[in-house]
C-alpha cells in the first residue's frame, strides 16, 4: 500500500496549524505595534502643542504684569525684545486706533482684536517697529495665538508658530510609517523562519511515518542536539517505535517458533491417531495411542495457555489491575507448595524471606514466574543427590530482589541471555521435557512490573536474580 504525499502550496501551507497560528500571532503583534507607535506619535504632537499654549499663557501673565507697572512706552519696548528674538514666537501690541506699536506680525484679523481669544491664524512676518525687515525670518506660516485686552487699554497678541510643530509631528508619522512596515516585514520574516522550522520537523516525522506505514520499521526520527520539545516528542516516539519494532519482532519470532517447533508433536500426534486406527492394532495399543494422544495435546495446550500469558504479559495487559501485593506471602506460598516437590525429587528447599515486602503487582503472575524458576531449578538442581535450591527474598535500598539458586550443572556464560527467548532449548535440556517457554514467560512477566531478570554464576549451578527498582 502506498500512501499519497500532497505537494506543497499556498493552498495546503495555509491549511497546516502552523502557518495559521503564525499569521495569527504576526496580526496580532504588527497590530499592537501600530497601535503603540501610533499612540506615541499622537501623545508626542499633543505635548508640544501643550507646551507651546503653555509658553503663550506663561508670557501674557507676564507682559500683563509689566503693563501694570510699567508705561506703555516699557511694554512696547520689551515685546519688541521678544519679537526680535530668533524663534518660533508671533507678537503684536497695538493701540486702540488699530495702529501697531511693536512686534512681528501685521495684518492681523480685525476679528481677533475685537474679540479677545485663542485662534489659529494665517499670518505674515518680518515687519520690525525699530529698524528694516529681518529677511532670515519666514514672512508667512500659520500659528496659535492668543489675543486680549492689556490693563492700559492696548491690544496684546501673543502665540507660537506651528510650523515646526507640525514638521516635526510629520516626521513622528513618516518615522511611524516606515517603523510599521519595517515591522510587518521583519514580523512576516520571522514568521516564515518559524514555520520552516516547524513544518521542516513535522516533515521530518510524517516522513518516517511514512517509511514505517510502508513496512520499515526500523526508521526513527531524526534527533537534533538541541534538546527541545520537539527532540523530546521525536525520543519518545522513537522509545515507542522500539516497542513497536519489538513486538512485531516477538511476534514474528512466536510465529515462526510456533510453526516450526509445534510441528513435531503434531506429527507425533497424527501418527499415534493413524497407529490406532490401524485394522490389526490390538485394543491395547490402541488405549495406549489415545493416552499418548491426551499427553501430547494436554502440552500444546500448555505450550497455548503459555504462549498467551507471556502475549498478555508483553503487552502491558495482564489478567486484573495491578494492585498492593504482599511479595513476602507470594514467595512463602511458592516455597511451601514446592518443598515437598522439591524433597520427592532428591532435593531440598530452604527459604530467606524477609517479611513485610510489598509492591504493585500481579500476584497471579507474579507467582507463576517463580513456580517456573522454582521448576526450573528442580529440573536440572536434581542431577546432584545433595542437591539444594535456596528461595530469597530481600530490600536491598529501595530495590526488591528475590533469588532462586540451585547447585546443578548451571547456565554457561554465552547462554544466560538466549534462554529467555521463546522456545530456547540448551543442549542439556533436550531430553527433558518442556517447549522453552518458561523462562520466556518469567522475563515478560519482570518487565511487566518494570523489574530485571538475569541468570549468574553460583559455583556450582546457577542463580536467578529478579530485581524491581525504585519500589
Amino acid at each position: 500500500m502506498t500512501y499519497a504525499h500532497p505537494k506543497p502550496g499556498i493552498g495546503s501551507l495555509w491549511r497546516t496549524t502552523t502557518v495559521r497560528l503564525t499569521v495569527l500571532f504576526i496580526a496580532i503583534f504588527v497590530g499592537f505595534a501600530i497601535v503603540l507607535l501610533g499612540y506615541l506619535a499622537f501623545q508626542t504632537s499633543i505635548q508640544i502643542q501643550r507646551q507651546q499654549v503653555t509658553a503663550i499663557e506663561r508670557e501674557v501673565a507676564q507682559i500683563e504684569l509689566l503693563s501694570r507697572q510699567a508705561n506703555i512706552r516699557a511694554v512696547a519696548f520689551a515685546i519688541q525684545r521678544l519679537a526680535d528674538r530668533p524663534g518660533p514666537g508671533i507678537y503684536y501690541l497695538g493701540d486702540q486706533a488699530g495702529t501697531m506699536l511693536a512686534g512681528n506680525v501685521s495684518d492681523l484679523p480685525a476679528a481677533l482684536l475685537v474679540e479677545p481669544g485663542r485662534y489659529e491664524l494665517t499670518y505674515e512676518r518680518g515687519l520690525e517697529i525699530y529698524g528694516e525687515p529681518d529677511e532670515s525670518l519666514p514672512t508667512s506660516g500659520t500659528a496659535i495665538v492668543d489675543s486680549l485686552t492689556l490693563p492700559n487699554g492696548l491690544q496684546l497678541v501673543v502665540g507660537r508658530d506651528v510650523g515646526e510643530r507640525r514638521s516635526f509631528t510629520g516626521i513622528i508619522f513618516t518615522t511611524f510609517l516606515w517603523g510599521a512596515v519595517a515591522i510587518v516585514l521583519l514580523s512576516i520574516l520571522a514568521g516564515g523562519i518559524t514555520a520552516r522550522y516547524v513544518l521542516r520537523r513535522i516533515d521530518a516525522i510524517t516522513g518516517t511515518s511514512r517509511k514505517i506505514m510502508s513496512g520499515d520499521l526500523s526508521e526513527r526520527i531524526p534527533v537534533t542536539h538541541r534538546n527541545d520539545e520537539f527532540d523530546s516528542m521525536a525520543t519518545h516516539l522513537n522509545a515507542m517505535l522500539d516497542r513497536i519494532e519489538q513486538l512485531m519482532t516477538g511476534l514474528k519470532e512466536v510465529t515462526d517458533n510456533v510453526a516450526h517447533d509445534l510441528k513435531t508433536p503434531l506429527t507425533r500426534l497424527r501418527n499415534k491417531a493413524e497407529a490406532a486406527l490401524r485394522e490389526n492394532a490390538d485394543p491395547e495399543a490402541q488405549r495406549l495411542a489415545l493416552e499418548t494422544t491426551i499427553a501430547e495435546s494436554d502440552q500444546l495446550i500448555r505450550t497455548f495457555n503459555a504462549l498467551l500469558l507471556i502475549a498478555r504479559a508483553e503487552a502491558g495487559t495482564p489478567s486484573g489491575a495491578l494492585t498492593e501485593t504482599d511479595i513476602s506471602a507470594v514467595v512463602a506460598d511458592v516455597a511451601d507448595l514446592y518443598g515437598p516437590v522439591a524433597e520427592d525429587a532428591g532435593l531440598t528447599l530452604t527459604a530467606d524471606i524477609a517479611p513485610g515486602i510489598a509492591m504493585q503487582a500481579s500476584r497471579e503472575l507474579i507467582g507463576q514466574a517463580l513456580v517456573n524458576l522454582v521448576e526450573n531449578a528442580i529440573k536440572y538442581g536434581g542431577k546432584d543427590e545433595a542437591g539444594t535450591i535456596t528461595l530469597s527474598l530481600r530490600r536491598e535500598a529501595q530495590d526488591i530482589v528475590i533469588e532462586i539458586a540451585d547447585n546443578g550443572p548451571g547456565i554457561l556464560q554465552t547462554d544466560r541471555q538466549r534462554v529467555f527467548e521463546r522456545f530456547a532449548r540448551l543442549e542439556s535440556s533436550r531430553t527433558e521435557p518442556g517447549a522453552g517457554l518458561g523462562l520466556s514467560l518469567v522475563s515478560a512477566v519482570v518487565r511487566l512490573h518494570g523489574g530485571t531478570v538475569h541468570f549468574e554464576d553460583n559455583g556450582p549451578g546457577a542463580r536467578a536474580v529478579i530485581r524491581f527498582s525504585g519500589r
